[in-house]
Parts: structure tokens; C-alpha cells; sequence
């Protein structure tokens, strides 16, 4: 029997919410939940063309591409020794279907009990009585919509399982988890709404469960939990979330899944992804490659890298300038879009956050600026990335290849109070360009970076060495260990400047 070995660490899958009992019944019915679920359409434009890419789904792909396995035998769950690289589902809602339990849903805690249970189970029928492989015991947790919510319930809430079990958790990714709750119509789903157990959702019935005040409702609390291994990964595409005809989506609103609105779906201080995926379905985040691409790398990867843009210089046009030095008031915003994709990747991005997916960062001028035009101190500059990579896939050469499209436009400017129309075209970009980055370790465990610009050179020509940023602790993007700073200038010839801050460090 093979020995416990990061980073492939035994995998527990945790659906999501069922509402009705159909849907329990349906859930129930099936050996793996919905993590077997593949696709064949992916979204290609905005005027609706689809493109047929076969995706076979995240389990297949994990026993295809790191000889994971299931837990099944014989037509039951295997109850002898199970592999280190065993996928195995939580089957918390069994006790929901009349044919194998009482009938009755379990709540949150109640399933996140179980989930330590199984924990401690699957530890035992791995390490049987090797000490030496118990102690290394850790285990990865994957988990969609609802699901994520027992995987918080089990890592915060210290009256569902010890500080022991808690500490067998390694790293938990979760797929549209309403970590903030959900919204209908703008509205946090009230408490009082319990038929089928939707004020699981409502953030005062989850500062309970997970033992967080209710305004910290979307953070780790006081769980001892490192965010920085908390992944969340969050869908834009409200449109092709087909749940109830429509209705669900267009409750929630754009910015949104098509029910988990975007705001809402990440844990505060962590790592996240944006993909234009819906909630589920036929375009779903669980059956989609850019799902299974940030899963497989937050989980196997070995470089973790982040981004943040300080803005140095926003120029206005110039009869907005002038209106400026004439003691007019200007209000002005802006969109930064980025989309991220490692070398070789052809139908996904690994997080992609666009004005076209609704997703894009807004900064407002006075953020960044004060009237006078001077950079505020300790100015609101964002963090655009969380991203893994691994070198194990690399396809040429020894180093690390992504690339990062990168771009700033206004979103319209107000002189006193009214919108400036006159020569406005709407949506000007006053940066826009393909950043390619390539990393290679070296022997000390550092990162070196080097960079061109597309629009400039050839990816594949000469590179500039990326100056390593003097910044001493101040951290980029999540808290890593030691992380190597490196600083790429960013300007444009209307005047727009910036720093582009790249966090580089070792991932396991």
C-alpha cells in the first residue's frame, strides 16, 4: 500500500445545497454527487456562439492526471484500506432519502460533524496503525455552494470536532460558495425562511454555525485556519444559470453566478479566482475547465503567485484638466481589468475579471487621488490576482510561463455634478496590453522573474530583468511566507503610470 505523500493528499468532495426532496432524492441517487459531471460547451462571445470542448469532469481528470481513485467496490463503499490518492464523497444527505435514513435533512453542523467523522475514518483505514503515517495524515477538502459552508462550520465552529481533526485539514477549495450568504433582490435571505433550510443562508443563522460575529460572517474567524490556503473560486456568468426557469438569476441580479452574487462568494483575506462560469448547470463552475485548472494547481502546484497595481499618475483628458484648474469639482472612475492564463492554455483562463463578465475592479479618482491631483497616502490599490502554478507542466524550456492581460479605462468623468459628454468615447482605455512573465527557480528556492510586454516584442525574444521591489514586510496580495517582490513599470503615452507589484514564492 502506497505511503501518505504531499501533496497528494486524499480528496473529500462536499456538494451543495438541496432544496427540495426530489432534488435530495436525486442527490442521493447518484455515486458522486455531481463531481462526476462533465461538459461539452463552453461559452465562447457575448452574442451567444458556443464552442463544443469535451471536458470529461474533475474526477476523471484527477484519476486521468494524478492516478487518484474512487472509493467503491463491489457495488459498496470499500471498507478496507484505501489508497492515499482516494477521492471520497461526503454522503451527508443519505440520511435525507426515506429509502436509507430517517427522511430528515441535517443541518449544517450536523453534516460537518459527520465530515470530521469521516476525516478521522478515512485517516484510519489509510495509516491503519503506522504512526509515522498518521501523524503525516492530511486531507484535501473540495466543495460546492452549500458545501463550503460545512467545510467552515467544521474548521470554526470547535463544538462540531476537535482541534485534532481540524488539523488534519490541509487545504480547502470551494466552488460558488455563498460565503457571505445569498441575496434575493438585493436582500440577505431572511431567517425566518427555514421551509427547505434557506436561512442556512441568512448571515445571522451563519455567525451561528460557524461562530463568527455577523458582520465577519465571509472570514475564518478566530478558527486558526490559514487563509492563504483557502481558495474560493467564483462564477460571473449570471445568464446561463437555468435553475427555475430564469427566476433564480434574475433574483440575484447580474454581478452574480446566477445565485451566488460576486461580492458575496469568497472568504475575506484568501486567494480567489474569477471564471465566467455560472452556478451550475450545462455551463457550470464544477464542470468547466477553468475550475478543475485552479483546483488542481492550488492543490499540486508549487509557486503561488499574486499582483497588486499602485497607480501613480491617472491623467485627465485635457478640457477635463482644464476644467480642474479652474476649481471644478471632478469625479471620475475607472476599470481594471486583468485575465490571467498559464503558457499552453487554450479553451480556459485561470481567473479572468472583465467589464464584459461584470467583473472588472472599480477604483473611484478620489480613492487614488486627492482633488488637488496628489497620490493619497496609503491609496486603496488592488490586488488583482491570487493565482497557482506548477512546474511540473512545464512544456518548454525550464521556466514557468504566464501571461497577464492587463487594461484601465474610464468609466465617464462628472464636472460638478454633470456628466461630461462632449468628445467622451465611452470606455477609453488609457492602458491596454499582454504582460508575459516567465519564472525559474533558483537553487536557493527563490524565484527570478523576467517580462515582456506583447504588444512590444516577441514572447518568445529578448526579456527585461524584473527589478526586485524594496519594500521590506509590506505584504502583496495573501500572507506568504518570504515572498519575492518584483516591480514592473506600467505606462501608457496618455500619461497613465503605475506599478505592477508581482509576489513570486514557493507553494506546497
Amino acid at each position: 500500500m502506497a505511503r501518505i505523500q504531499r501533496p497528494f493528499y486524499p480528496i473529500i468532495y462536499v456538494r451543495g445545497y438541496a432544496m427540495t426532496k426530489d432534488e435530495v432524492v436525486q442527490t442521493t441517487s447518484t455515486p458522486y454527487m455531481g463531481f462526476e459531471a462533465g461538459s461539452t460547451k463552453i461559452r465562447q462571445a457575448q452574442d451567444g456562439r458556443i464552442v463544443k470542448f469535451v471536458f470529461e469532469s474533475p474526477l476523471v481528470r484527477l484519476m486521468k492526471d494524478y492516478d487518484y481513485r474512487d472509493t467503491y467496490a463491489a457495488g459498496a463503499e470499500n471498507s478496507g484500506r484505501l489508497s492515499p490518492r482516494s477521492i471520497v464523497i461526503h454522503r451527508y444527505y443519505d440520511d435525507a432519502d426515506p429509502a436509507f435514513g430517517s427522511g430528515k435533512t441535517p443541518s449544517i453542523p450536523d453534516a460537518a460533524t459527520s465530515l470530521g467523522q469521516l476525516i478521522v475514518a478515512l485517516r484510519d483505514r489509510i495509516c491503519g496503525n503506522n504512526d509515522a503515517d498518521r501523524k503525516a495524515f492530511r486531507v484535501y477538502l473540495v466543495a460546492h455552494s452549500m458545501g463550503g459552508l460545512i467545510c467552515r462550520c467544521l474548521l470554526q465552529n470547535p463544538e462540531v470536532a476537535s482541534a485534532d481533526v481540524r488539523g488534519m485539514v490541509d487545504k480547502v477549495f470551494t466552488y460558488a460558495t455563498p460565503h457571505n450568504g445569498i441575496e434575493v433582490g438585493g436582500i440577505n435571505v431572511p431567517s425566518l425562511l427555514s421551509i427547505n433550510d434557506l436561512d442556512n443562508f441568512n448571515r445571522g443563522v451563519m455567525a451561528k454555525y460557524l461562530k463568527v460575529p455577523k458582520e465577519k460572517v465571509n472570514t475564518l474567524g478566530d478558527s486558526g485556519f490559514p487563509p492563504a490556503r483557502f481558495f474560493s473560486l467564483i462564477g460571473t456568468n449570471s445568464r446561463d444559470y437555468a435553475v427555475a426557469n430564469g427566476l433564480s438569476a434574475m433574483a440575484a441580479g447580474q454581478l452574480s453566478d446566477g445565485l451566488v452574487r460576486i461580492e458575496n462568494a469568497y472568504v475575506a483575506d484568501s486567494p480567489r479566482a474569477f471564471v465566467n462560469r455560472s452556478h451550475s448547470g450545462f455551463f457550470g463552475i464544477v464542470n468547466s475547465e477553468e475550475g478543475y485548472q485552479n483546483l488542481s494547481r492550488f492543490l499540486f502546484g508549487d509557486l503561488s503567485a499574486s499582483a497588486r497595481l499602485d497607480i501613480t499618475a491617472l491623467p485627465f483628458p485635457p478640457e477635463i484638466e482644464q476644467a480642474r484648474k479652474r476649481g471644478k469639482k471632478i469625479a471620475s472612475s475607472y476599470y481594471i481589468e486583468t485575465t490571467v492564463a498559464p503558457r499552453g492554455a487554450y479553451t480556459y483562463d485561470l481567473t479572468s475579471r472583465t467589464k464584459a463578465h461584470e467583473s472588472a475592479v472599480r477604483r473611484e479618482y478620489a480613492e487614488l487621488f486627492d482633488q488637488d491631483g496628489n497620490l493619497i497616502r496609503n491609496a486603496r490599490a488592488p490586488t488583482l490576482f491570487s493565482v497557482y502554478l506548477d512546474s511540473s507542466k512545464i512544456t518548454a524550456g525550464s521556466e514557468v510561463s504566464f501571461s497577464i492581460d492587463l487594461a484601465v479605462s474610464t468609466a465617464g468623468y462628472e464636472v460638478d455634478g454633470a456628466l461630461f459628454l462632449k468628445q467622451h468615447i465611452p470606455g477609453e482605455f488609457l492602458f491596454r496590453d499582454t504582460l508575459v512573465l516567465f519564472a525559474k527557480r533558483n537553487d536557493d528556492g527563490t524565484w527570478a522573474l523576467r517580462y515582456v510586454w506583447a504588444d512590444e516584442h516577441w514572447a518568445t525574444g529578448p526579456k527585461n530583468a524584473a527589478e526586485v521591489a524594496r519594500m521590506g514586510k509590506k505584504a502583496v496580495g495573501v500572507a506568504q511566507a518570504s515572498p519575492t517582490l518584483f516591480a514592473v513599470p506600467v505606462a501608457s503615452n496618455k500619461g497613465f503610470q503605475a506599478q505592477l507589484t508581482i509576489a513570486l514564492s514557493p507553494w506546497a
